[in-house]
C-alpha cells in the first residue's frame, strides 16, 4: 500500500491528507507535533496543535496564528485522513500524530521521551503498522539516571554554591527545559530567577495548570539582592555574554542529555553537566517501538543508521532512515536569541 507520510522539501508529507506534519516551511496546512523552533515554523496558512500545547504554540508561532486545537485522542479529518493527537511527553503539548486511512495505521512520534516529568501528559504508547520515531539519542551509551537523582545532584550543588557566596546559574534550553527545572529543583534553597526568553512561556505553563515555584525575571536590579543564593535559569546562548556578568561570582551548569558525552562540559566552557533530556534513551525508544506492534520503523532526527540497523538486524523490523533540515539546538537557540532582542 502507498505510503501515508512522505519527504519532500519542506518536510513530512500526507499525500491523501493534503497537510504536512512540522513543515519545515510554510505550507497550507501543518499539523505540529510540539512548540519547538525545529518543529512549528511561521507564516503557514492553518496549524493543528494538540489543546495542552496551544499556548506555547501562539507564544512560538505568534497570538494570530491560525491555530486550530485537539484534545488527547480526538480525532478529526482531512480529505479522507482521520488524524488523532496523543502525548509524547516531551515538553508541554508534545504531541504524537497518529494517521488512519484505508485501512492503514501511521503515527509520527515528533520528540518524546518515555519518562514521566511534572510538567506535561507522559507519553502514550499508540499502537500502528508504520512508526517515525525520532532517535536523538538512538544509541546504547545513552541511559539516563532517575531524574530524582539528577534532582539531588542540581540540590546539592546549589547548596554548596551558596556556601561559597556564589550564585547558581543553570542553562537550560527556555521552552521545556527551563520550566522542568522550575518544577525539579528544591525551592526550599533560595529564590529562582530566569532570564526573559523563558518568562512568557513559564507563564503558559502556569495557565495549563503546571505547578512552578515564583520565578522572578533575571533583572539587574532583580540579580543584585539575590547574588550568591539565587538559582537563575537562562538559555544556552547567554553562556560567555555580558548578561551573565550581573550574578558574578557564579557557578554554571548546562542540563542535558548531552552532558552523557565525556567533554560536553569543556566544550560548553561550564562548570558542571547535568545528565537530563527531554528525549527518549536507549531503553525508552526501544520500549516505545515494542509497544507500538509496528511491522516498519522509520528512523529520523538523530543517530538515524545505528538505530535503524540495530531494529533490522536484531528484531527483525523493516526499517527506513528519514533525514531532517534543522537540529533542535540551533533552532531553539535562534528562538531565545529572538526572544532576549525582544525583551
Amino acid at each position: 500500500m502507498p505510503d501515508l507520510v512522505v519527504p519532500t522539501d519542506r518536510g513530512l508529507y500526507c499525500p491523501p491528507g493534503g497537510f504536512h506534519i512540522d513543515p519545515w516551511s510554510p505550507v497550507d496546512r501543518a499539523v505540529v507535533t510540539h512548540a519547538h523552533a525545529d518543529h512549528a515554523r511561521p507564516g503557514s496558512k492553518r496549524y493543528l496543535v494538540s489543546r495542552e500545547g496551544e499556548g506555547v504554540a501562539r507564544t512560538r508561532l505568534g497570538e494570530g496564528a491560525p491555530i486550530e486545537s485537539l484534545d488527547w485522542s480526538e480525532s478529526t479529518t482531512i480529505n479522507g485522513v482521520r488524524i488523532s493527537l496523543h502525548p509524547a511527553g516531551h515538553i508541554l503539548g508534545s504531541a504524537q500524530v497518529r494517521l488512519e486511512h484505508a485501512g492503514d495505521t501511521w503515527v509520527v512520534t515528533g520528540d518524546y521521551k518515555t519518562v514521566p516529568d511534572a510538567t506535561c501528559t507522559p507519553f502514550e504508547p499508540v499502537r500502528c503498522r508504520v512508526l517515525i520515531s525520532e532517535c536523538t539519542f538512538g544509541l546504547p551509551v545513552f541511559r539516563w539516571k532517575p531524574q530524582a537523582e539528577v534532582f539531588d545532584d542540581i540540590n546539592a550543588w546549589w547548596r554548596a554554591n551558596q556556601l561559597a557566596g556564589r550564585t547558581s546559574v543553570i542553562l537550560a534550553y527556555s521552552l521545556g527545559k527551563a520550566q522542568r527545572v522550575m518544577a525539579g529543583v528544591d525551592r526550599t534553597i533560595g529564590p529562582i530567577l530566569a532570564h526573559a526568553a523563558a518568562m512568557p512561556l513559564t507563564e503558559r505553563y502556569r495557565e495549563a495548570g503546571v505547578d512552578l515555584p515564583p520565578v522572578e525575571r533575571a533583572t539587574v536590579a532583580a540579580s543584585k539582592p539575590h547574588k550568591g543564593r539565587a538559582l537563575v535559569i537562562a538559555p544556552p546562548s547567554a553562556a560567555g555574554t555580558p548578561w551573565m556578568r550581573r550574578f558574578g561570582p557564579a557557578s554554571d551548569a548546562i542540563v542535558s542529555g548531552w552532558a552523557q558525552i565525556r567533554g560536553t562540559r569543556r566544550r560548553s566552557s561550564v562548570d558542571r553537566g547535568f545528565v537530563l533530556s527531554d528525549h527518549a534513551d536507549w531503553p525508552g525508544l526501544l520500549g516505545a517501538v515494542d509497544a507500538s506492534a509496528a511491522e516498519r520503523i522509520i528512523a529520523t532526527h538523530g543517530y538515524t543508521e545505528p538505530f535503524a540497523r540495530y531494529l533490522r538486524e536484531v528484531k527483525g523490523l523493516e526499517t527506513g532512515v528519514l533525514e531532517t533540515r534543522f537540529r533542535a539546538e540551533r533552532a531553539d537557540a535562534a528562538a531565545d536569541n529572538q526572544a532576549e532582542d525582544a525583551a
